[in-house]
């Protein structure tokens, strides 16, 4: 007698099952992430003892292998091959993911286009039909026949197409549309996302086709469907930026091929997305240094060093609660910080509305802006512009010791170039060859930072 499947629910950020549904996944605790879906058919009873019988592989010495650079093949966008460290790799899955309607397809069918031109490209779209597709590439004023397109969502279809075709780079847009006969669940569900992803990847890394998937993302700005989906492809990148602004910014979030958090940065135009070679010039290009609460950061993204300003509003609090506030920093970073402020520097804001923003639409994680955060802060609370052409970094410790952070030669080179002559930076970055035309000023303690900018 036939046996009927099993209902199971899965967790759609970590994978995780459970026999009944219930509001917190018990094995990553969040809420209201199960989802009902069938399990799969269990395997044969003799199953484990057919794996004792099956054939050995050979086993050699890690020291036998010979170690080879990966060739890369360059996309015809010098910002897309930047994050991807270097080019495209034969045979390597990248997953693109950002929200709806910031420019994935788009740059997807820019960068099949400029491919196509010497090497056999296919599009394969689930969500859109050959007619949208065909009026985006007229729009975009891109060479319409370098690329082959293919309309499915059906996984088998696209793997027997891919077997045939043989094309050397190809796009699954996107991947939560997709569904594979041998999974009994609804296009977008945990399994099928998953098992379309792994069929995928097994297919490219046998045949050699490089495969880009396209993911949505959920409301709090992760990849759609589990994590696991991240451990099975090669590259992780992410497509970041406000919706309102034209600048777009791809950030490497895993790369086995190259480095981790590279920075693309894109303008959007009639013809497209076009690269920003100086991102820092146009992140400046409003910036003034006669106005309190705004200080220069040189920040560090991948191999890249970029000038972002720092924008502090320190005001009195006119509520119960005040209010603390950050845009593209840590929120949780800034109370750290306050404390530092009134217990090293002697400067309370514990009364006061504390809003910061980075301007530009970058999101800046590192705690070299801890440094440039404070100063605008209190240029903010002292209603007193910094110092003229200014740039700052460096991490502040709890004891009120900045620390040093990497690549300090390298950003002090940017900020030269872009014509700052003085920079605030830590004790032990401060090189040992004087930087034509930059007055760098090391310091060790917090308050020596705070009095600095108090002279001027």
């Amino acid at each position: 007698m036939a046996k009927f499947n099993k209902t199971l629910y899965q967790c759609t950020q970590c994978a995780g099952s459970s026999p009944k549904w219930q509001g917190q996944c018990p094995h990553c605790g969040e809420w209201n992430t199960l989802t009902e879906t069938v399990a799969a058919p269990a395997p044969v009873a003799n199953a484990r003892y057919q794996s004792w019988t099956a054939q050995t592989q050979p086993v050699q010495q890690l020291s036998q292998v010979q170690a080879a650079e990966v060739p890369r093949e360059p996309s015809g966008i010098e910002e897309l091959d930047r994050v991807l460290g270097g080019g495209i790799v034969k045979g390597a899955v990248v997953l693109l993911g950002g929200d709806p309607g910031i420019g994935k397809s788009t740059l997807l069918l820019q960068a099949l286009s400029a491919i196509g031109s010497t090497r056999k490209v296919l599009y394969v779209s689930g969500e859109e039909s050959p007619q949208q597709i065909a009026l985006r590439a007229s729009r975009l004023a891109v060479d319409a026949a370098r690329v082959r397109l293919l309309s499915e969502i059906r996984l088998e279809s696209i793997l027997a197409t891919l077997q045939t075709e043989m094309p050397e780079v190809a796009v699954i847009d996107s991947i939560q549309t997709l569904y594979s006969d041998q999974v009994t669940s609804a296009p977008g569900s945990v399994s099928q996302v998953r098992e379309c992803a792994a069929q995928l990847t097994r297919m490219a890394k046998q045949s050699g086709i490089t495969i880009i998937l396209v993911g949505h993302v959920t409301k709090e700005g992760s990849l759609a469907g589990p994590r696991v989906l991240e451990h099975i492809v090669d590259t992780v990148l992410y497509f970041e930026g406000d919706s309102h602004s034209s600048y777009r910014m791809i950030r490497a979030i895993k790369n086995r091929f190259g480095a981790a958090n590279e920075l693309g940065v894109f303008a959007m135009t009639d013809r497209g997305l076009k690269g920003v070679s100086n991102p820092s010039a146009i992140f400046l290009s409003s910036y003034r240094d006669d106005v309190s609460g705004s200080c220069v950061l040189v920040t560090q993204e991948g191999t890249r060093p970029l000038l972002v300003e720092i924008q502090a509003l320190v005001d009195d609090a006119h509520g119960f609660q005040p209010k603390r506030l950050t845009v593209g920093l840590e929120q949780n970073r800034l109370a750290m910080l306050m404390a530092v402020l009134n217990r090293h520097a002697g400067i309370a804001c514990f009364d006061q509305d504390v809003f910061l923003n980075a301007v530009g639409g970058v999101k800046i994680n590192e705690p070299a802006a801890d440094l440039a955060v404070i100063l605008a802060m209190v240029s903010s609370l002292r209603n007193k512009p910094l110092p003229e052409k200014l740039v700052v970094f460096g991490e502040v410790g709890l004891s009120g010791e900045v620390r040093p952070v990497t690549r300090g030669q390298e950003r002090l080179k940017e900020a030269a170039k872009l014509g700052f002559e003085r920079a605030i930076v830590p004790a032990a970055n401060k090189p040992r060859q004087a930087i034509d035309g930059l007055e760098v000023i090391g310091v060790e303690r917090l308050s020596e930072a705070v009095e600095y900018c108090a002279r001027r």
